[in-house]
């Protein structure tokens, strides 16, 4: 198996010796630069990945990054620094760094970062997308005004589910919630499944128990019928009063890591994409289950 050659830029010395020590250790090829001078003149030993400190005499991490860029495009280069800032990160991305971690960097983390970056540069089989590309677009969700009821709510669900099945889109598009807007098109809310199936029970169900009956139980031989009959009840209701207008929000231009952590922390079964203040579109659980069935099958 070949060896991953890596491009140690770094100009403490006790630093950079030390790490390639432990990454050669670890299986890595390591080369040695301790400065960004250097490591431009090393560029010509091909490595494979480089990783490269930001804060250095002469040229600095991020000059550096732009001019290894500006020859090997594709090479992969992990930035490091003992002062780690969002505005840091940031522009090493912009500058199309592969990732930004501060020192001390856990080396079996370091060791990891590698061989993502290697992976990805080797196989571009698959790029990976961003929020934005995942997606359903707002105007492609079932949209209802905020003083609707659930009736029209239903009506305006199943008008939509007729028309994927007609066009054979229901595995790409197919949806079961309900976006609720303002007059302005902003989204107010969402009408899911859950939200209906919590109002049809009654509401002695969710109310807190009297203080003396902390072991009343209510017998379910008796609801028969009740689920229709409240089904009727709250089909006129305001879906204002039955939705969930709590509706976390992601950046179209977050990553696919991004979401799905933060629907699992929250958490959240879909989330509302915004883009420069505006509402874009509705990611859920089905959007990333699908990536990651893409992935497999192109691996």
């Amino acid at each position: 198996m070949v060896k991953i050659k890596v491009l140690m830029v770094d100009d403490e010395e006790r630093f950079r010796t030390t790490t390639a020590k432990i990454l050669a250790r670890k299986g890595f090829d390591t080369i040695l630069a301790a400065s960004g001078e250097e490591a431009l003149d090393k560029l010509g030993e091909g490595p494979d990945v480089v990783i490269l400190d930001v804060k250095m005499g002469g040229l600095d991490g991020h000059d550096t990054l732009k001019l290894i860029k500006a020859k090997h495009p594709d090479l992969p280069v992990i930035m490091l620094t003992g002062h780690g800032d969002v505005p840091g990160a940031k522009k090493a991305y912009e500058t199309g760094a592969f990732d930004y971690l501060a020192k001390p960097c856990d080396v079996d983390l370091l060791g990891a970062k590698i061989q993502d970056a290697h992976d990805y540069a080797t196989k571009a089989a698959y790029v990976e997308k961003l929020v934005a590309d995942i997606m359903i677009p707002l105007e492609r969700y079932t949209q209802i005004p905020l003083d609707s009821t659930v009736k029209d709510a239903i009506k305006a669900l199943e008008k939509a589910m007729r028309h994927l099945l007609a066009t054979d889109r229901l595995m790409d598009t197919g949806h079961r919630s309900v976006v609720v807007t303002r007059t302005d098109g902003s989204v107010a809310g969402l009408l899911s499944p859950l939200d209906l199936i919590d109002a049809v029970r009654p509401d002695y169900l969710s109310a807190p128990k009297p203080s003396m009956a902390d072991s009343l139980q209510y017998s379910a031989m008796f609801w028969q019928g009740l689920f229709t009959s409240r089904v009727k009840e709250i089909m006129r209701k305001p879906v204002r009063d039955l939705m969930s207008d709590t509706i976390h929000e992601i950046d179209a231009n977050a990553n696919l890591m991004d979401a799905a952590n933060t629907m699992v922390t929250l958490p959240a079964r879909r989330m509302l994409v915004r883009a420069n203040g505006t509402d874009v579109g509705i990611v859920r659980e089905q959007e990333l289950f699908y990536e990651i069935a893409k992935i497999i099958s192109a691996s």
